[in-house]
């Protein structure tokens, strides 16, 4: 059903969704609550090519697994981009690159036995660019991937981006930590940058003052769009990356599609929409050493500062393994959170800490509401729904977070240690939550409710 004809099915006064950090009308909506969703869908802009590809081939990459590709892939896509948009192509073979930047109406489509094996060298990935970290701005190294101010612009194939981090690169900088399987070398730590960086937030130092590239130790994004629109990401696996695997920032209409997530790094999270308006992601595998799905909207005083929510999200048909979290919000989400809803998706893995999991605190705040769950399989998992307000600074800020209007349904959980972990602030408790229609079984520990005073379970079993 076309757009335009799937309007005009809508009961009357149904919100509508247009234009970059639009919000819905709340006050109207839908009679069926998940016609949210299909409207979500509905909304999102399809990305367009020509029919014409250009092969980095002619361009000079080589795909012998050693020669330096970077120029070669950069430029094929700045002529596919001056000819008016196609596909840039990489055939079967091993690339080697540094960054990567995509400009508007380009699909970069890594073939079926293919591979991009990124360098490790940071100097790969200079000059600094105006990105985000932690949800702060910063100008910093950029992503291995990276598209600024673009439109139309794509991801595709059934080939691997290899960021080539592990325990020697990329992952050290991380320092010390209570996960650690990375080495620690001397002078190379992003604690002291990560601190000062906050300072700088605090401070309202200007961004193009924030430079944190070389010599700051902070680990580039893996795939960054930046205030782009009509974005696709499809069909490729995502291994070993430096740090967030797909990072999608201040961007309309995303679509996240059959992709495949593998590392298992420090904050290699799967899937980070970042105060994006009009996202779907769907048939996704994530097996990461940190959250699978987040969704943020900027840290503290950046968050507020740009105030643009993460909003009018559609999850589907994904599949969650290990990692912190399945379905994540925040706990950058200083912007807040709305719309956001799941459905048909499976988890399972002893190493998945939580299934359903919204982190925020006092300094960060932000308003999370409206989320929708139903349909979700969960085989093993350490909790399954956990609600954290203390999170890192807990009750030390003046920005109380709000979480309201939760409604998880039709969840099958076979083992947990913990259901509920939910942990309000007295003055600021946990709003309102709903379950239904869900059973959980095997369940070997006692809930932990703190200042949650309107969970309502309807038809639970356990």
């Amino acid at each position: 059903m076309q757009r335009r004809e799937f309007l005009k099915t809508l009961p009357v006064g149904a919100f509508v969704l247009t234009g970059t950090g639009c919000a819905t009308d709340n006050k109207t909506v839908p009679a069926d609550d998940w016609a949210r969703a299909a409207l979500i869908e509905a909304s999102i802009q399809v990305t367009e090519f020509p029919d014409r590809d250009f092969s980095v081939e002619d361009f000079g990459a080589r795909a012998d697994g050693e020669s330096d590709s970077s120029l070669a892939i950069n430029r094929a896509i700045a002529h596919c981009h001056a000819a008016g948009g196609g596909r840039v192509l990489l055939s079967e073979g091993v690339y080697r690159s540094g960054a990567i930047h995509l400009l508007s109406n380009v699909n970069l489509h890594v073939a079926a036995g293919s591979k991009i094996h990124f360098f490790t060298d940071p100097k790969k990935y200079l000059p600094a660019v105006l990105t985000r970290w932690e949800g702060m701005e910063i100008m910093g190294y950029s992503p291995l991937i990276y598209a600024y101010k673009q439109d139309n612009i794509a991801i595709t194939g059934a080939g691997i981006l290899d960021g080539g981090a592990d325990d020697q690169t990329w992952w050290p900088w991380k320092g010390k930590h209570s996960e650690q399987h990375w080495d620690l070398i001397p002078g190379e730590d992003q604690k002291p940058a990560r601190d000062r960086l906050q300072e700088d937030v605090l401070r309202g130092v200007p961004v193009a003052e924030r430079l944190y590239a070389d010599g700051s130790f902070l680990r580039p994004a893996f795939v960054q769009p930046y205030a782009c629109t009509r974005v696709l990401i499809e069909g490729v696996s995502i291994v070993r990356s430096p740090f967030w695997l797909v990072n999608p920032v201040l961007c309309e209409s995303v679509t996240v599609r059959g992709i495949t997530c593998t590392s298992h790094g420090p904050n290699n999270d799967g899937c980070d929409p970042e105060s994006c308006n009009l996202v779907l992601i769907e048939d996704c595998l994530f097996d990461t050493g940190d959250d699978c799905i987040a969704l943020k909207s900027g840290r503290n005083e950046d968050g507020r500062r740009i105030g643009v929510p993460i909003q009018n999200v559609l999850i589907r048909n994904c599949a969650m393994r290990d990692g912190h979290g399945g379905l994540v919000i925040g706990s950058e989400i200083s912007g807040g959170a709305r719309n956001i809803f799941m459905e048909d998706c499976t988890m399972n893995s002893p190493h998945l800490e939580r299934a359903f999991r919204f982190k925020t605190n006092a300094r960060r705040g932000g308003v999370i509401e409206h989320v929708r769950v139903r349909n979700v399989k969960i085989g093993q998992v350490q909790e399954a729904l956990v609600v954290n307000f203390f999170y890192e600074e807990g009750d030390k800020g003046q920005f109380l977070p709000q979480v309201n209007d939760l409604v998880i349904e039709n969840v099958e959980c076979k083992q947990a240690e913990r259901v509920f972990h939910l942990r309000g602030f007295k003055n600021n408790p946990v709003g309102a939550i709903t379950v239904r229609n869900s059973s959980f079984e095997h369940v070997s520990g006692a809930d932990v409710i703190e200042y949650a005073p309107q969970l309502t379970l309807e038809n639970v079993r356990r």
